[in-house]
């Protein structure tokens, strides 16, 4: 169904308990608690806040609104470190045939160890955020990172890879080109694969970085204990975070999960697309994809994450890129009693989303499919900052479209 600013898909298949499910065994309690005690133990790797938008949850009359603010995450401004992280560790532990039961970081810090890891080559593509956290961590260990951007990455965001030491470059092609290059180069030279997007024969380091991911959710329940939203809105590129989010809260609450909302870019919304094919099987989408949401400017989805969100997911949306500003302006300068989120432009999109299907007649209908009203409780994850300072400053200081 189509109106005029956003276009949604009701995916009626999630609550039937008679057809087969993705397994999300993974994202269980146990493995959760693991990835948390490695990533207690990497150096600066804190929880990051969940900030109650008290204020706007009573304008737009539902019971509340919590965002986890990712711009605090470790000095990275993003959330993605979660993810980078805990794939490295799991990967540098797989390849020097470490005890992985109990893994902390200071397991790689000995004088053996660091002899190891400066013949180690991280290699990953990026449209920013991921590339901070590889090259970050590739910094803290001691090992080599080499990055490749998309044509058009923001120079901002390719500076900031280069101050933690990485060989960070911008390619002629889009983000699933940098992808293959980067395929391309760990074959060739042998150097450590970090993608979090999964295909056929690499699929368990992914794996291991949407685990990572999973440990913002359980950040959330431990910061609100007995916290159950009604509906969680989650921004999406290649879907391994979307797809990590979904899988711990089906294993968290099962059959009572709360609604589930993937927010996709309209020019790149690969999930949207498969969805409402005929075959409902992946699709990719090709050429430019055009788009202020860097982060989600993804044209194919991750084949871990498409299993556990085709399955799971209530609604797809995509979005025009002005829900995402109007999203960063509503954060950025919140009303009186609100904290600020500074959030960027793939942070911002669900904020932006939320406002737009509570406030505008034409959403009447998406409001009715996902039951939102008074007694709603809703979870967002604003999943980077002002990454690229200009462009934030640029938009926030525009007026509200809707105020």
């Amino acid at each position: 169904m189509t109106f005029e600013k956003i276009a949604w898909y009701e995916n009626k298949a999630a609550r039937k308990g008679d057809v087969h499910k993705s397994d999300t065994k993974m994202f269980s309690a146990f493995h959760i608690r693991k990835v948390r005690r490695y990533q207690e133990t990497v150096p600066r790797l804190r929880p990051t806040p969940l900030i109650s938008l008290t204020h706007l949850a009573e304008q737009l009359q539902v019971s509340s609104i919590r965002i986890k603010d990712e711009s605090r995450r470790c000095g990275l401004n993003a959330f993605k470190v979660l993810g980078a992280s805990y794939g490295i560790g799991r990967a540098l532990a797989e390849r020097f045939d470490m005890d992985t039961e109990d893994l902390r970081f200071d397991a790689f810090t000995g004088p053996d160890m660091q002899k190891k890891l400066r013949t180690v080559t991280l290699v990953t593509a990026t449209d920013g955020n991921h590339g901070r956290a590889v090259a970050w961590m590739a910094e803290q260990l001691g090992c080599h990172a080499v990055v490749f951007m998309p044509r058009g990455s923001s120079p901002v965001r390719l500076q900031r890879i280069r101050q933690h030491g990485a060989d960070a470059s911008v390619i002629a092609g889009n983000y699933d080109d940098a992808v293959e290059l980067a395929v391309d180069q760990a074959q060739r030279n042998d150097w450590l694969l970090l993608q979090d997007t999964a295909r056929e024969g690499y699929e368990k380091i992914p794996a291991w970085i949407m685990q990572g991911y999973a440990g913002m959710i359980d950040e959330v329940f431990t910061q609100q204990r007995d916290y159950k939203p009604t509906h969680v809105l989650v921004q999406c590129g290649v879907g391994s975070f979307a797809a990590s989010i979904q899988a711990y809260l089906t294993q968290k609450f099962g059959d009572a999960r709360p609604f589930f909302i993937v927010v996709e870019p309209t020019r790149a919304g690969c999930y949207f697309a498969s969805m409402t094919s005929e075959a409902k099987l992946p699709v990719k989408i090709f050429g430019e994809m055009d788009t202020i949401m860097a982060g989600l400017a993804c044209g194919e989805p991750s084949s871990l994450a498409w299993g556990i969100l085709k399955d799971f997911t209530d609604v797809f949306v995509v979005c025009p890129d002005e829900i995402a500003m109007q999203g960063m302006r509503i954060l950025g300068t919140p009303l009186q009693g609100d904290d600020i989120v500074v959030s960027g432009e793939s942070g911002a999109v669900t904020l932006g989303l939320l406002n737009e299907m509570l406030i505008t007649p034409q959403c009447k209908g998406l409001r009715k499919v996902l039951g939102l009203d008074g007694a709603s409780d809703i979870l967002l994850f604003s999943t980077e900052g002002d990454t690229d300072p200009a462009m934030y400053r640029k938009i926030v200081q525009q007026p509200r479209v809707n105020a």
